[in-house]
């Protein structure tokens, strides 16, 4: 077992409220419950010996591992080859279907051998509360409870279990055909032991977690020229939203670094109005309306008039549940990803000021605004007075799209979503014949276009740059097309993304911004952003610069990890860096393909 595997070196399930990765050596070493938000079970992906794992897997160290989801679900089966054999172990969590918080998830390991005779051992080792809560341990037969404040963790096995300290270990041999089954149930303090487990019983569950899931993409509309990919995305970001509310998480994870042994170490377990606002659109054009639906009424329920001049009517992030409270803290016993530290639970970046996020919420709100309407009279009042408070207060110095930690600037992002704001406003106002002061916004929307064009174009560069006065680029505007700010092919737009691919392109690849450049308050480096690199692609398609896009769509996939998931950067190797996987990735990789197939589509014609 690797101390610290590669963060790609993982697949991930779920159950629609919270995840698991698992890594193609068999070990479950990040898992969170009963939300994606609580504290750890496993952890060993922040410290290997305090964190926490799950191992089951195969008693030969030699054994060459490799990984695999089972056609169009989020089933991860990881398989075992060695000289005296072939053994698989399958993986899954069996999805919520009521839409109500729980306490209870089911994590199910399968193991068979398929030729030969392997031998699998397993060790599950809880740490709880992120290493810090101590627990006690029954062992039955067949059967381990882990009991922490709070937590009860009951592990059934179809084998014999034997007890090492407060932890368990056991192991099986199964010979061609045969096949033994691990069960781990997490529920609250008092939860009930569960009815006991066979190989048939477990794999009855198997296949119903299978159907669920063809089923689902079943549904799906795009027919374009990347199924695997898109389809391995939205299954991606289907596992990564909350079904009681419909609210997505950016990552899995928290703590893992964008570069190792930093300190660029945050918790993304939490729903960013940006990244939710966005996947709107997407899950539109693939057909998952009451994704799209459910996500569209969480937002409208953020959105409340400030309570008085120093409030704001959006926070940039929550947690699943619509909470703001966010405090975030150092977990100080934790060692970090090899050495990656802080470790942090929680975001402080939830007190920033970003005021780009009003564009992206009434962006959300304007591509599904048939959903968005159904808030009726009120719904519609909230949103109108947040455009009004927005009116006053869009021309001030943010915290900006990244949430830099190097005080506050006027990026030129954040003004550009604010003339969103305003300019989807009005649509929908006329639209819909809604109550609107719109001479205020008119006149709001056309000062910040005047303002950028003005203030943020940058002479020397030809370009727009990042905040007014400065000279550094930032991927963020490439997104200017897609709102429609700029028209795809003027010359004004051409000339920026040229001068972003002369800074901050490498092979296709796109960098956030310069750190060196335009400092950001904190330390290293980072590697190239996966979410720009289809921004990248998506804008390329527009500018009618297909053969670039399409090859540098093509050598993106060449990124993704054995079984298509991306993480939220990619290193100067080629490694995947940061929390795992982003949801935002994803996102921007079905808004890349769909655009592209569409450009191409056109050409064709």
């Amino acid at each position: 077992m690797d101390r610290y595997p590669p963060i790609a070196d993982h697949g991930v399930v779920g159950d629609l409220q919270t995840a698991a990765l698992i890594s193609s050596q068999g070990v479950c070493d990040w898992f969170a419950a009963p939300r994606f938000d609580s504290p750890s079970i496993f952890a060993a992906l922040l410290d290997h010996d305090r964190g926490g794992y799950f191992l089951f897997g195969p008693e030969d160290p030699g054994s060459i591992c490799k990984q695999l989801y089972f056609p169009d679900t989020a089933v991860l089966v990881t398989r075992f080859m060695s000289p005296d054999g072939v053994g698989e172990v399958f993986d899954c969590m069996p999805p919520d279907r009521t839409g109500t918080p729980s306490d209870r998830h089911v994590l199910l390991r399968g193991a068979r051998a398929v030729r030969g005779t392997v031998h699998f051992d397993l060790e599950c080792r809880p740490r709880f509360d992120y290493g810090r809560a101590v627990h006690e341990r029954d062992l039955g037969e067949g059967i381990a409870t882990f009991r922490a404040p709070g937590t009860t963790a009951h592990l059934q096995t179809t084998f014999p279990l034997q007890p090492d300290g407060t932890d368990v270990r056991g192991a099986v041999t199964l010979r061609a055909g045969q096949a033994a089954a691990a069960v781990l149930t997490v529920g609250g303090a008092d939860a009930p032991a569960p009815p006991p487990v066979t190989p048939d019983t477990v794999e009855e569950r198997f296949w119903e977690v299978v159907d669920f899931w063809q089923h689902w993409v079943r549904t799906s509309r795009y027919r374009g020229r990347w199924p695997g990919v898109v389809h391995r995305s939205a299954i991606t970001l289907k596992l990564l939203t909350y079904a009681p509310t419909g609210a997505p998480v950016a990552a899995a994870t928290m703590g893992l670094p964008e570069q190792v042994g930093g300190e660029r170490n945050w918790d993304y377990r939490y729903t960013w109005v940006r990244d939710g606002s966005l996947s709107v659109r997407a899950l539109l054009d693939l057909g998952f309306i009451e994704e799209a639906a459910q996500f569209t009424r969480w937002l409208g329920d953020r959105l409340q008039p400030p309570e008085d001049d120093r409030s704001e009517p959006l926070q940039i992030m929550y947690r699943v549940d619509g909470d703001p409270e966010l405090s975030e803290e150092i977990l100080p016993h934790l060692e970090g990803y090899r050495g990656s530290y802080p470790v942090r639970a929680g975001n402080a970046a939830a007190d920033q000021l970003q005021l780009d996020i009003y564009g992206e919420a009434l962006y959300a709100l304007s591509e599904g605004r048939e959903i968005a309407m159904r808030a009726g009279y009120h719904g519609w009042k909230n949103l109108a007075r947040t455009l009004d408070w927005l009116a006053d207060s869009w021309d001030r110095p943010d915290e900006g799209v990244w949430e830099t930690r190097g005080g506050r600037k006027d990026f030129t992002f954040s003004r550009i979503m604010s003339w969103v704001a305003f300019d989807r406003g009005l649509r929908l106002a006329a639209a819909y014949s809604r109550p609107a002061d719109t001479v205020r916004w008119t006149a709001a929307r056309d000062a910040i276009m005047e303002q950028v064009m003005q203030r943020g174009w940058n002479e020397q560069e030809q370009a727009l740059v990042q905040h007014y006065g400065g000279t550094v680029l930032d991927a963020s505007l490439l997104l200017l097309p897609r709102v429609g700010f700029l028209a795809p092919r003027t010359e004004s737009w051409l000339s920026t993304m040229d001068a972003m691919e002369r800074t901050l392109v490498s092979d296709s690849l796109v960098h956030r911004y310069d750190p060196a450049a335009s400092p950001d308050g904190l330390r290293g480096s980072e590697g190239t952003f996966s979410l720009c690199t289809f921004l990248y692609v998506d804008a390329l398609a527009r500018a009618g610069r297909l053969r670039l896009a399409r090859y540098a769509f093509e050598k993106m996939q060449t990124y993704a990890n054995h079984v298509g998931l991306f993480a939220e950067e990619i290193g100067p190797s080629g490694e995947q860096l940061g929390n795992f996987p982003q949801a935002f990735t994803h996102l921007s990789l079905i808004m890349a393909a769909t655009t592209l197939d569409d450009a191409l589509d056109r050409q064709r014609d």
